[in-house]
């Protein structure tokens, strides 16, 4: 088989209308999340565009289409899997206290800092990582490590003022 540049069945938006809402239901089934399963759909049709392969037929087709987006939400989830994130909300039901109640309102200003702020706050205030061990990680200087707290601290303190 060769490659060929138009899909074999017709224009992309035809090949989209024709299967999207199948491939759709079916990464919802696999991934339980709505903006996942557009994602996974989005890339299969993406894919489909960078391979424009040729096909038998259309039942050849969409039997590709279908092994492309059950593929990547297996690896999709497989990621998720090894690389687990918490919501916003769920951190911080997870660190409030009756001594700090408004632990959620750190976090939303936390989220708003540059990442290499966010990360060092939450290694070390979250996680209690010491500046040694958060160089460590990040792969810095401890010299840096502690220079990203100051420079964190004095941002989400101007955050957090601005949100009040």
């Amino acid at each position: 088989m060769r490659a060929c540049p138009q899909p074999a069945t017709g224009s992309i938006e035809n090949i989209v209308r024709q299967y999207g809402t199948t491939l759709f239901r079916i990464c919802l089934a696999m991934l339980n999340n709505t903006a996942d399963a557009e994602d996974a759909v989005q890339e299969t049709f993406l894919r489909y565009l960078a391979k424009a392969p040729a096909f038998k037929d259309t039942d050849h087709e969409k039997a590709w289409l279908m092994r492309v987006s059950i593929n990547h939400c297996k690896n999709l989830r497989l990621f998720k899997l090894r690389h687990r994130q918490v919501s916003l909300e769920d951190q911080a039901h997870i660190y409030a206290s009756e001594e700090q109640p408004d632990v959620s309102h750190i976090l939303t200003a936390v989220g708003q800092l540059p990442d290499k702020y966010q990360v060092a706050l939450q290694l070390h205030y979250l996680e209690g990582y010491s500046s040694a061990e958060m160089a460590a990680i990040l792969g810095i200087k401890d010299a840096a490590a502690r220079k990203r707290l100051q420079k964190g601290r004095e941002l989400l303190k101007i955050e957090y003022e601005r949100m009040d």
